[in-house]
């Protein structure tokens, strides 16, 4: 298949564009780099021509609510219109486990939510891989959710996975036939979430004082225990915390 990925550049798209190249397919990375921008709509005809499928894992440059309203509004018709006119059969974008519920209070994911609708209601075919917390955003985490150097996170479920397993969930999706509709994708174990943070920060260092606190929001959001973790159904990847710890640590 000829797959072009869209962010491809990047931290999730470059391994999004080595799995695929493993698996012999043709796989082209754009990026503002290579010439493809999909906010302006600069290089997208020519890179989309002969695409089987495209994979888009671009992100917003902000959390901020109207700037990542334009990004994703901008770049997703852009590129949706390209698509169409190109005759590609499929496109896989990236999101997020739980957005409807983070979309309540979190204008940043009121812009992926309705990046998602652009995309069910638009002219082709698609795959929308919602896929929970990273593990490389933990420390992330922790850091937006520190005050007066304690770190304070609500007592719910979380459901982490690997950028590598990321990329292997968008990747299948792309080579397999449209779901249209969403297809959501998680880590091996469920923790809590403080647990989680209390370890990741110890493996690193990192001896700030993790403090269960029940009014604590995670992002600027009220979430409910289930918020973080995926339905039944959900496909579970297989790259297990504890072992991610010991690589990363192995390498750093």
């Amino acid at each position: 298949m000829r797959i072009v990925v869209i962010g491809g550049t990047g931290r999730i798209g470059s391994k999004v564009v080595h799995q695929l190249n493993e698996h012999g397919h043709d796989v082209v990375a754009a990026a503002p780099s290579t010439g493809v921008n999909t906010v302006t709509g600069e290089g997208l005809a020519d890179v989309l021509s002969g695409a089987d499928a495209v994979v888009d894992v671009t992100n917003s440059p902000t959390f901020e609510e109207v700037a990542a309203q334009e990004f994703f509004n901008a770049s997703t018709r852009n590129l949706l219109a390209a698509e169409a006119q190109a005759g590609v059969s499929h496109h896989v974008a990236l999101s997020v486990v739980g957005t409807e519920q983070l979309a309540r209070e979190s204008g940043y994911f009121k812009a992926k939510l309705a990046q998602e609708k652009l995309i069910s209601e638009g002219p082709v075919p698609y795959t929308i891989v919602r896929a929970t917390q990273f593990f490389e955003f933990l420390g992330t985490i922790a850091d937006s959710a520190t005050v007066d150097g304690q770190v304070r996170l609500p007592d719910a479920l979380i459901q982490p996975m690997a950028t590598t397993d990321v990329a292997e969930a968008v990747a299948i999706a792309a080579v397999n036939q449209p779901v249209n509709g969403i297809a959501e994708v998680g880590g091996p174990e469920q923790f809590r979430l403080p647990d989680l943070i209390r370890t990741a920060l110890t493996a690193h260092g990192d001896h700030r004082e993790v403090v269960v606190d029940p009014t604590a929001r995670y992002w600027g959001v009220d979430i409910d225990e289930h918020t973080l973790v995926p339905g039944d159904g959900a496909s579970l990847f297989d790259i297990r915390f504890e072992d991610w710890i010991l690589e990363t640590a192995a390498t750093s």
